[in-house]
């Protein structure tokens, strides 16, 4: 098994920090793929809301280019929606085997407070956990503190932990 993040953000430190959790929380070989800000973030951006469609963020990340046993995670900076939803820290699509997160809300200054780069650091490896961990068949637990607990606000994301509970971690497809 491997994760590939295609990272579409130009916050490499962030990128290089969760490679490096990554690598820890799942046990396997995780790369960087420094991608130009694909052409799709733009043609998604919803100029009425100012917000991206993390759908069609997600479908354009591509999996021609990924081997079999490869998970892959999009990191971007722009703020992400989904049809039905205000925003979204994230989305997978399991079959295909990718996720997409964006740190954009995941940042204490986008809701106006002091910089606290542990806290982002901490919300951006649970979210890049809780998405990777669907594209490895895991659904949400009701377990508030798993990783996998969906997360409808960012005090959600910081009551959980990074680490999936007893529940979900026999459950990892790998």
């Amino acid at each position: 098994m491997m994760i590939a993040i295609k990272s579409l953000t130009d916050d490499s430190t962030t990128v290089e920090y969760l490679r490096e959790q990554l690598l820890t929380i799942f046990g396997c070989p995780v790369k960087i793929i420094f991608e130009a800000r694909m052409k799709l973030q733009d043609a998604a951006f919803d100029r009425q809301r100012k917000q991206t469609m993390a759908p069609e963020l997600l479908s354009a990340l591509g999996t021609e280019d990924m081997a079999k046993d490869q998970k892959i995670l999009g990191i971007t900076d722009v703020d992400l929606y989904a049809p039905g939803l205000n925003f979204v820290f994230g989305q997978a699509d399991m079959i295909a085997g990718k996720a997409i997160i964006s740190l954009c809300r995941l940042h204490d200054e986008f809701y106006g407070l002091p910089t606290d780069r542990d806290k982002f650091l901490e919300r951006a490896t649970k979210e890049a956990v809780h998405e990777l961990g669907h594209t490895f068949g895991l659904e949400h637990c009701t377990d508030p503190k798993c990783v996998m607990h969906f997360s409808n606000s960012l005090p959600d994301t910081d009551n959980k932990d990074a680490a999936f509970c007893s529940q979900c971690r026999p459950k990892l497809i790998q």
